[in-house]
């Protein structure tokens, strides 16, 4: 990128990048140079809007977090509606085929990244402590307008789906499972035919 060109929202084009660098190459490959060439702008771009590539990963997870979190008023907007295992297979396809899928690498082999989460206040591992927040809503939803029984412990339920679904997209080598099969461990989970 030629020296002097404005950039329209250099926070959001690097994010942006950085999820497409995440999504097509994994965690491995999620390099501030592989960014910024992603982004097509200058290296030193980054540098001038974060402290350090750690600094920047802190924020753009955040950022991860706060879109899962806008996603959750919507999930719970949908209960009552329609087939409930229909509406959490299509939530956890969309979550786990996102970052979600990436970020427990992240954050576990980046000491920087984890550090900078923890002063920033940034409890558990982002977007997939939101992402556990969204289900269980979503799931308490659904059980207080009784389309899941009342004994229902929906806490153990959300850790069963969020766990199968971090194993069964971590497990596929061959791509993304398709919202049908994530819909058959929702249903056998929930006890939902």
């Amino acid at each position: 990128m030629p020296t002097g060109v404005a950039i329209r929202d250099p926070r959001r084009q690097l994010f942006e990048a950085a999820e497409r660098v995440l999504l097509r190459a994994g965690p491995a490959a999620l390099t501030s140079r592989a960014v910024t060439d992603e982004a097509g702008v200058a290296k030193g771009v980054l540098h001038r809007h974060f402290a350090d590539f750690d600094a920047f990963l802190a924020d753009y997870l955040i950022d991860c977090a706060r879109r899962v979190a806008e996603r959750d008023g919507r999930l719970r907007a949908r209960a009552g509606q329609g087939d409930l295992a229909d509406n959490l297979a299509e939530v956890l396809t969309e979550f786990f085929g996102s970052v979600a899928q990436h970020v427990l690498v992240l954050v576990t082999f980046r000491d920087g990244l984890r550090a900078r989460l923890r002063a920033a206040g940034v409890p558990g591992l982002p977007v997939l402590t939101e992402g556990t927040r969204m289900v269980a809503g979503y799931l308490a939803a659904e059980r207080a307008l009784g389309r899941l029984p009342a004994e229902l412990d929906t806490d153990l339920k959300t850790l069963m789906l969020v766990g199968s679904a971090q194993l069964a997209f971590a497990e596929r080598g061959d791509g993304p499972l398709t919202v049908g099969e994530v819909r058959r461990f929702v249903a056998d989970a929930l006890g939902l035919a």
